[in-house]
């Protein structure tokens, strides 16, 4: 496995902090793919993380929002004394971590039919947005306009 080292370019950067940390903390994936998800985009801000999870209830599994980090995690309950022939069905615990971009909340989440539904939405704040700017010609006091380009 190759391994970088990101610390050459920490002395020449400023502000880009978390694109490195990003990237370090890809190159250490471990392979997990349990509990199985698909991510969905509905429209330009607004996205949706479905995550299969049969055999958990509601109340087996907690979401963490905190910054960037979207984190899931579930635990079952006492399995009592079942004494299963066959179990393809998994109760492990696990623990799924989700980077999101700046500005992106979750909004709510539901849980139906063994599908954990997670609502995403990007709220940019105006003052980033991008606006137009008059410039002024000259002594006329003429107002031109310009657009500036996201």
């Amino acid at each position: 496995m190759t391994t970088f080292d990101f610390s050459p370019l920490w002395r020449s950067t400023v502000g880009f902090d978390r694109v490195f940390d990003l990237l370090e903390d890809s190159a250490q994936w471990t392979g997990d793919n349990y509990p199985s998800y698909n991510i969905e985009r509905s429209d330009e801000d607004h996205y949706q993380i479905s995550l299969a999870l049969a055999g958990f209830s509601p109340d087996e599994v907690t979401i963490t929002a905190e910054q960037n980090v979207l984190t899931i995690e579930g635990r079952k309950a006492d399995k009592g004394a079942h004494q299963f022939l066959y179990q393809g069905i998994s109760s492990r615990p696990f623990r799924r971590q989700f980077n999101l971009a700046e500005y992106v909340q979750v909004k709510g989440a539901s849980f139906v039919d063994g599908m954990l539904k997670i609502e995403l939405v990007r709220e940019v704040p105006e003052a980033i947005k991008p606006r137009q700017i008059p410039i002024q010609a000259g002594n006329d006091n003429q107002k031109l306009e310009h657009k500036q380009t996201a």
